[in-house]
């Protein structure tokens, strides 16, 4: 073989070995990680809403949104998570959070977030007029979906105590609050009750003078007719209460 040759056949193999090799085996030799979308602020807001409202057991739809635009630290993927270190003591219309961003790998740094919050649920809203004295009837009501945060007193449409009375006339197309309701006594000052006394498996029924209102739930004081000592029951129904040994 000539030396003419010999250079030809180098210079071939020299050439062979820039080609890239199959696709096939490209994927084996070159596979890259796996690409990740960057950390948004919506799930920064997101990952804070689930916890404040396991936190406080909200009832509501929670909404957050950032006082200022965050700049998130540069490396924050979606696999990092934001974590409250320090929570308020209530949720209130403004929140102040201390907050961790952390991933797998550990902690890319931390983070003081003022956040404007607001809790929307369904309150109850007078249709027509109601009166002073009225018992309370869900069936006169709508509902309207205000921020409880703003306007704390306002009664939820999904309360399950109902036996209410009004104290308070109120306007139609008024939310209603707390101070327009009070629980209906089932018991009031100056009545006649019959009071169950139960020891185990023995019952003595008596009657007694209420010297207080009670509604259901509640100890009042009661007066025994015949010896006019006073004593404590609970308020069990209308004009009934109950004494436990």
């Amino acid at each position: 073989m000539n030396a003419r040759i010999s250079i030809s056949i180098l210079s071939a193999i020299g050439l062979c070995a820039l080609v890239p090799v199959s696709s096939g085996q490209a994927v084996v030799a070159t596979a890259a990680a796996p690409a990740t979308a960057a950390l948004t602020q919506e799930k920064l807001l997101s990952d804070l809403n689930r916890q404040l409202v396991d936190r406080f057991q909200l009832r509501g739809e929670l909404q957050l949104e950032l006082v200022r635009p965050l700049a998130l630290p540069a490396g924050a993927t979606s696999s990092v998570e934001a974590v409250i270190v320090d929570f308020p003591a209530r949720i209130a219309p403004s929140l102040m959070l201390q907050v961790r961003l952390q991933s797998g790998e550990g902690t890319l740094g931390s983070l003081s977030l003022q956040v404007k919050a607001q809790l929307l649920r369904d309150v109850w809203v007078a249709r027509t007029p109601i009166e002073r004295g009225s018992s309370f009837d869900s069936s006169q009501l709508d509902t309207l979906r205000v921020d409880v945060l703003q306007q704390r007193e306002t009664i939820p449409a999904d309360t399950t105590e109902t036996d209410f009375t009004y104290v308070t006339t109120v306007s139609a197309g008024r939310p209603l609050v707390w101070r327009d309701i009070t629980r209906r006594s089932l018991i009031r000052k100056g009545q006649i009750v019959e009071v169950s006394a139960i020891d185990g498996t023995l019952t003595i029924t008596t009657k007694a003078m209420a010297m207080e209102n009670g509604a259901a739930g509640d100890t009042v004081r009661l007066r025994n007719l015949e010896s006019k000592k006073d004593f404590t029951a609970l308020v069990v129904a209308d004009a009934r209460a109950q004494v436990r040994f």
